[in-house]
């Protein structure tokens, strides 16, 4: 005899993530440029750090025939790329942090012009500063009479900063 089991509703109603629809494609075009982790590629900023972001981006991941680790090229732009070559060392400790293992044994800097060729079209920017917020003054009074009784001037001026968010985030 063979026993049914009662089917499984769907508790999403035939709705997905959009983040599990794309999961493969993403991995897939990954794998296929030789990053087989994509966090290289979505976290650049994080693993390279900001300096070395905004001159230089990953674009491909190769693996030798003898096993010896991989090779890591970077796009950069052609005055940039002395100082990228003295960087070198640090960023590859970066990206092994990532992997978790010394998987990268080289770093290949490609140069390119500043607004890219062809394919990369890479342009190379630093992240633009967000405008100051302005509060009012008593949101500012009151973040800083809370903040008053703190001896040391950095936590002091961080508690004030954090107290003028959060007073200003409640009035909204």
């Amino acid at each position: 005899m063979s026993q049914t089991r009662p089917r499984r509703r769907s508790t999403t109603r035939g709705f997905k993530r959009t983040s599990s629809l794309l999961t493969e494609q993403i991995r897939k075009a990954g794998e296929s440029r030789g990053f087989a982790v994509s966090r290289l590629l979505t976290h650049w900023t994080e693993i390279a750090g900001q300096d070395i972001a905004a001159i230089a981006r990953p674009v491909n991941v190769g693996y030798g025939k003898g096993g010896f680790g991989a090779t890591l090229t970077v796009l950069t732009t052609g005055a940039n790329a002395p100082i990228l070559e003295m960087q070198k060392e640090r960023l590859r400790e970066r990206v092994n942090a990532v992997y978790g293992y010394n998987a990268i044994s080289r770093i290949r800097i490609t140069q390119t012009a500043p607004t890219g060729f062809s394919e990369g079209q890479a342009v190379f920017a630093q992240k633009s500063e967000e405008p100051k917020q302005t509060f009012s003054p008593e949101t500012e009074a009151e973040a800083a009479r809370t903040a008053s009784t703190v001896e040391n001037d950095d936590l002091r001026v961080a508690l004030e900063r954090l107290g003028r968010n959060v007073l200003s985030k409640n009035k909204t």
